[in-house]
């Protein structure tokens, strides 16, 4: 079993939805509502990581 911190867990979450946003942003545009959502989604993963111990 693999066993690795909430912080480790979050940075890894944190890098899969920066690029599917840049990817999607990319296609879309950056005021596309998909790649507004991911930003939105992004951030809450960025601030959950900012309050990790």
């Amino acid at each position: 079993m693999v066993n690795i911190s909430l912080k480790q867990f979050l940075k890894m979450e944190i890098e899969v939805k920066r690029r599917i946003m840049y990817r999607k942003a990319k296609d879309l545009g950056f005021t596309h509502p998909s790649v507004v959502d991911c930003s939105q989604e992004l951030d809450v993963l960025l601030n959950k990581y900012s309050k990790a111990s």
